[in-house]
């Protein structure tokens, strides 16, 4: 009889796989159509990043029309589920052979401005009183990919919505003021092309961001703009892994433990060296470039529609004066480290 009931509630009702797309698909239906929104703005005006600008939106959105309850999980598997594989997906963009011919010495310029804007961060926001988790995630985002860094190191930390919602925030903020910035002063401070490059490429937040002001600056310094940014973009897989093993450390026996590696971590680096070996053709490449580009958007949204008025109200002004003299530290490392390594 008890068999004979659990084949009726199977045939009678929906499977799980079904029931959980259900549960997801308004939320998900809601980030995919800022992105497509975000997309279209960008097919006319392809300065601007999709990425960029499906945060905005959804932060307008948001702020102007309450999110129905409805749209919670599929909100959350976007900025969660969705962005890791987005995450890794961009190591098809890492040429190793690229970032390695940078030299020694810029190297060792990235990993100073990572885990010098790391540190100098934490230890900013806390003489400001911030909590540990939100003061860590707006540290990675200035320090090391933005957007991308805050939710892959919110997956390793105990952060709730409000700290990642802050750190997006001012990711967004201060990542666009300083498109505009440096080219402006590379150009008063007499810098060559390349030097201008590799400096936007070491202090600039998002990807698209450090496209924007290589553009701005010249061909020569877009390619080695990009290049060194990538090489940051690298820095994400061992901050994750350290900050992850700390995180198990903390949490012991109780409670659920984060993997030493996450598998986002894991893919990434896995995408880098299929990328970097040679052995994938073109096609995959640019297919892997278009699915990663449309999952972030995608996450992108669903982070956007966190960043509330109500909550950057709530978090005070501290948040954005760490997020502030964080990013003048990383462009004071990156500025010094280029000019002596350059």
């Amino acid at each position: 009889m008890t068999q004979s009931l659990k084949r009726r509630t199977h045939s009678d009702g929906e499977s799980p796989a079904r029931r959980r797309l259900g549960g997801i698909a308004p939320g998900l239906a809601v980030c995919g159509a800022i992105a497509l929104t975000a997309t279209g703005i960008n097919y006319l005006a392809p300065a601007v990043s999709p990425l960029l600008l499906a945060i905005v939106i959804a932060a307008v959105v948001a702020n102007l029309v309450p999110v129905p309850a409805v749209c919670g999980p599929g909100v959350t598997f976007s900025a969660k589920v969705l962005l890791r594989i987005g995450v890794a997906l961009l190591g098809l963009q890492l040429v190793l052979g690229d970032v390695l011919g940078l030299g020694f010495g810029v190297l060792l310029v990235v990993v100073a401005i990572v885990v010098g804007g790391i540190t100098a961060g934490l230890l900013i926001g806390k003489a400001l009183g911030i909590p540990y988790a939100r003061r860590l995630l707006i540290s990675c985002g200035m320090s090391i990919c933005g957007a991308a860094a805050v939710a892959g190191v919110e997956g390793v930390t105990k952060a709730d919505e409000e700290d990642t919602a802050t750190a997006v925030g001012t990711v967004v903020l201060f990542g666009t003021l300083m498109i505009p910035v440096i080219p402006l002063a590379s150009n008063a401070m007499g810098l060559s092309e390349e030097t201008a490059g590799m400096w936007a490429g070491g202090s600039i937040h998002e990807v698209a961001q450090v496209v924007a002001a290589g553009g701005m600056i010249g061909t020569s310094a877009l390619t080695l703009a990009v290049v060194v940014k990538l090489a940051r973009v690298m820095m994400l897989a061992p901050i994750v892994t350290v900050l992850s093993i700390r995180q198990r450390r903390l949490t012991g026996d109780a409670g659920k433990r984060p993997p030493i590696v996450p598998m986002f971590v894991i893919g990434f680096i896995a995408c880098a060296i299929l990328r970097s070996v040679g052995i994938l053709p073109d096609g995959i490449i640019s297919a892997g470039k278009v699915a990663q580009t449309v999952l972030l958007t995608v996450a992108m949204s669903a982070l956007g529609l966190g960043v509330r008025l109500q909550v950057m109200r709530r978090v005070g002004w501290r948040p954005f004066v760490q997020a502030a003299a964080t990013t003048a530290v990383v462009a004071g490392i990156a500025l010094g480290g280029v000019l002596i390594a350059g």
